[in-house]
């Protein structure tokens, strides 16, 4: 959030940081306290930051662009709406978050502290997130293992049933969101996602017992419920400990570890799957109990590897916790500086149908919602027919499992990549835009393929187009970044998803069997959306976004401080509808 700054004036004996900006380190700060001479306030925010340290980019290196070393004791403390002693008090956390009692806003650290800190929460809190998210996908895309084993003609069922399947799964998945979130906030997301994870993991294990097309679609609708919600979820749980501009790249990581599931579950299918004929049962049903009981002994360590927040990582089976007083008082004061709506609720706290109501009103999100239920068309139906594509080429069930791999492995490679790009030249719209035009040309290519491709053909351009760079977690984090508040935060991550599963179910429905093999129908559908997409969604967003901006940019930047300070007082505005939310584009 854009929030107003109280900037003290620069003293001319600051030391001067590696990169050419004035900072001050930790002793030097402490000469200052002590100095009389010195104004009071401008000894406690003078040592400020004021902007971000560049980070060394290889972009830079290969364009012999001048890279200067961060000073790592230099002071890292960004300066925030904190500083500014009319407006700060009205930016404060309620009385009851849960995270009071280690809030410093004096506090002052350094880059390397800060490094430091985020290192341990990499470890900690990203890691196990990436395990279970990992979890989740085993389990939801171990179907398109199963089809390369013959589930269809096994349980006497058609491609039509099998798209309904995936259709009834999303909708599921779509109707839990909303139930999924007022749960996970009444009991924090600590406690539910174990649950959810439990649970899910019981019904993938379930379906070794499937008889026909009435048991596999009550599995697929059961499995859609209690997966519902889990994403958003995961991704509020993450955003109590990183700030706005590190969240995405976790995101990336966390839709990474998605990918490097699926290299892993086709390694997993390609040996379960030889267990056809063991008891006389067929591979897919062995593949669904041994995926279904690897998720949930992960799910049983999540229990015990979710702490509620920051402040609160000893248990009596971490007596020492994972942070000590000192980096506490960082974690807390750092994520407030960066967004302090994230105060606005503590992590028990039960949301009411007024902020749900409220939430669900926020206009100014519908344009990403758009986007949710729009973007991931395109890819989505090459993508669930590639293991039923190459075996009708005649490739038999275990190479078609592997040769599923490198689109897998290069969509990892990809996303990291446009993420670090939209990171660095701070833009979402126009960067998230970049997988539909990776998408376009493949498609048109697929398209005009003749009635009896070469298989390898075939696979090659199906491979490219499956290693395209998924915009999905620049999309999520954006989203997240403008909901502006924990409450709407945690009600518009949950419809963004909601649109995303919708999206899914109209995906499901596109290749139909009267269009098989090649689909042309359904790759014509494909074509215009993508370009729809291209040219007229996401520069519409943008442009949207900027305008918005701009009209509450020039009524703001008129204000004086007082004038800011009393309409923060007396404003039934909250979170982005407020005159000083900025939203990102």
């Amino acid at each position: 959030m854009a929030t107003p700054t109280a900037k003290g004036d620069t003293h001319k004996d600051d030391p001067v940081r590696k990169d050419g900006s004035k900072t001050s380190s930790v002793s030097s700060l402490t000469d200052k306290k002590a100095s009389g001479s010195v104004d009071e306030r401008a000894a406690s925010t003078d040592d400020l930051v004021d902007e971000p340290p560049k980070p060394f980019r290889w972009t830079s290196w290969l364009f012999r662009q001048k890279y200067t070393p961060i000073d790592l004791d230099a002071i890292s403390t960004r300066r925030s709406v904190y500083d500014d002693p009319v407006l700060a008090e009205h930016y404060m956390p309620r009385a009851d978050y849960e995270n009071n009692h280690r809030l410093d806003i004096s506090a002052r650290w350094t880059y390397r502290e800060e490094k430091d800190l985020v290192r341990i929460i990499d470890w900690k809190v990203m890691l196990w997130a990436a395990i279970s998210f990992s979890a989740l996908n085993l389990d939801r895309g171990n179907l398109t293992q199963a089809n390369t084993d013959n589930i269809l003609p096994d349980l006497k069922m058609t491609t039509n049933d099998y798209n309904f399947g995936n259709s009834l799964f999303r909708l599921a998945f779509l109707s839990a969101e909303l139930p999924s979130q007022l749960v996970s906030k009444r009991l924090g997301p600590d406690v539910w996602i174990p649950i959810q994870m439990c649970g899910w993991s019981i019904v993938t294990m379930a379906q070794f017992f499937l008889t026909g097309r009435t048991s596999f679609l009550l599995c697929r609708a059961f499995l859609g419920f209690l997966q519902g919600g889990f994403i958003p979820d995961l991704i509020l749980y993450m955003s109590y400990f990183y700030t706005k501009n590190e969240l995405p790249l976790r995101l990336a990581l966390f839709w990474m570890s998605s990918q490097v599931c699926t290299v892993a579950g086709s390694f997993i299918a390609f040996g379960v799957l030889r267990m056809r004929g063991v008891l006389g049962k067929e591979g897919w049903r062995w593949l669904f109990l041994v995926e279904g009981g690897l998720t949930l002994l992960i799910g049983i360590a999540t229990f015990f590897k979710m702490p509620p927040g920051p402040t609160q990582t000893k248990t009596w089976y971490r007596p020492k916790g994972w942070f000590t007083e000192r980096q506490e008082t960082i974690a807390v004061t750092r994520v407030l500086r960066d967004d302090p709506t994230k105060g606005d609720m503590h992590n028990r706290q039960a949301l009411t149908l007024k902020l749900l109501w409220n939430a669900l009103l926020d206009y100014d999100l519908w344009p990403l919602y758009i986007v949710g239920l729009l973007f991931g068309i395109p890819a989505s139906p090459p993508g669930q027919y590639l293991t039923l594509s190459l075996r009708g080429l005649g490739f038999n069930t275990f190479e078609t499992n592997l040769l599923t791999i490198p689109s897998a492995v290069a969509t990892i490679i990809t996303m990291w990549m446009i993420t670090i790009i939209s990171e660095t030249i701070d833009d979402r719209s126009i960067v998230a835009m970049m997988e539909d035009l990776w998408l376009l040309p493949f498609l048109i290519a697929l398209r005009a393929l003749p009635d009896n491709p070469d298989p390898w053909l075939f696979y090659g351009l199906a491979t490219a187009l499956l290693a395209y760079p998924y915009t999905h977690p620049i999309q999520v984090a954006w989203c997240s970044r403008n909901a502006g508040g924990v409450a709407s935060r945690t009600v518009n991550a949950s419809l963004y998803n909601m649109f995303v599963q919708a999206s899914g179910i109209i995906a499901s429905n596109i290749y139909r069997k009267d269009d098989a093999p090649n689909y042309r129908r359904g790759n014509t559908v494909l074509i215009s959306i993508c370009a729809f997409n291209c040219f007229i969604l996401y520069p519409s967003v943008k442009a949207y976004y900027i305008w918005k901006n701009k009209t509450r940019a020039k009524i703001w930047d008129a204000m004086t401080s007082e004038e800011k300070a009393h309409y923060l007082e007396t404003t039934t505005d909250s979170g982005n509808r407020r005159l000083d939310f900025r939203f990102a584009h």
